[in-house]
């Protein structure tokens, strides 16, 4: 009989145990998530059309229980500023090319590194990229993904066409703070000033700065040929777009939706460079009808990639990057 009592005991505490497993399963689906996620860049913008698109497919997926507000145009801050936000879990998410926490992401911003939106693809989602993100995670955030962040830079000022590189000596032109900018501007002759991208339009106007650098697309949504007379399509540079989350939420989230995370995130990294590749050429014309545009001659864009060579040796030298890391990028962009 007490044997007989045991064994129902023994089952009765089992039963119970399920149903608090149960019950704590179904609570955890029952739990919400609030995502905030910043980024500079305005309306209309394909960092802001791909996150719209990464919204809509994580409330999707995880049938509402993750929340997504975007922030677009700065309105939580500087680039700078909503990079810490997300370090400190003020803010879940920040899409920009900010590194100030993971400086190695600069080596993918060197000038002229690659020439073609096929080889940047490649280069981002190269397991070598994938490393070097890796690190973000000691300053709290994960970088779920790394994209382009908006097709390939150009220049423009207001003094003079820039044609050569000895177009660029004197000239006051503005950078984000990113060294590569810097370098690579002051390998050219030009002096440079840093200034917070929702700022630049009226610093252009003001004479703050003579001239900038972006991608055509952030020409036409931030409207810059309004105050700037000469562009050159250099195509430069790219800069990486990485996507920061907060590591702590992050990992406070179920496996089910931190792989519905990632697969969103993958999903809107296409959205963004298919936004970039539809919208760059109509950019380009828009600016044609308000300023001259001047085409580089292979001879001539091969005049500037001479002239910056110097910024790999200083990378090289500051021992920001080695010469193995550099061949590694070269082969993988390179399709080898």
């Amino acid at each position: 009989m007490k044997k007989l009592f045991s064994v129902v005991s023994i089952l009765l505490i089992l039963a119970a145990a399920g149903g608090c497993s149960k019950k704590s399963e179904s609570v955890e689906a029952a739990k919400t998530y609030e995502m905030k996620i910043g980024h500079a860049q305005p309306e209309g913008n394909p960092r802001q059309i791909s996150l719209q698109a990464f919204e809509k497919y994580v409330e999707e997926k995880t049938s509402g229980a993750v929340q997504v507000t975007v922030y677009h145009s700065g309105q939580l801050g500087t680039e700078k500023e909503m990079l810490e936000q997300v370090c400190s879990g003020v803010i879940q998410g920040f899409r920009g090319g900010q590194f100030d926490f993971l400086p190695k992401l600069l080596i993918f911003s060197l000038p002229f590194l690659c020439e073609n939106a096929d080889e940047i693809n490649r280069l981002m989602n190269s397991d070598f990229a994938r490393e070097v993100c890796a690190d973000s995670q000691k300053d709290g955030a994960i970088i779920l993904g790394l994209g382009d962040a908006g097709g390939f830079r150009q220049f423009s000022n207001n003094k003079r066409a820039i044609t050569k590189p000895a177009d660029l000596a004197g000239l006051k032109m503005r950078t984000n703070g990113m060294d590569t900018i810097d370098k690579t501007f002051k390998a050219l002759g030009a002096s440079t000033v840093s200034i917070p991208y929702a700022d630049l339009y009226m610093a252009l106007k003001t004479g703050v700065a003579d001239g900038q650098e972006n991608p055509w697309v952030n020409v036409v949504g931030m409207k810059f040929f309004e105050v700037q007379k000469y562009f050159t399509a250099i195509k430069y540079q790219f800069h990486p777009d990485p996507f920061y989350v907060n590591l702590a939420w992050y990992n406070g989230l179920p496996e089910n939706f931190k792989k519905i995370m990632q697969e969103a995130s993958i999903e809107s990294m296409l959205v963004n460079n298919k936004a970039i590749a539809d919208n760059q050429e109509a950019a380009l014309n828009e600016i044609k009808k308000h300023a001259e545009v001047y085409e580089l001659s292979a001879a001539e864009r091969d005049a500037f990639k001479k002239a910056v060579e110097v910024v790999y040796d200083q990378y090289l030298q500051e021992g920001r990057l080695t010469q193995a890391e550099l061949d590694t990028m070269r082969k993988i962009i390179a399709g080898k």
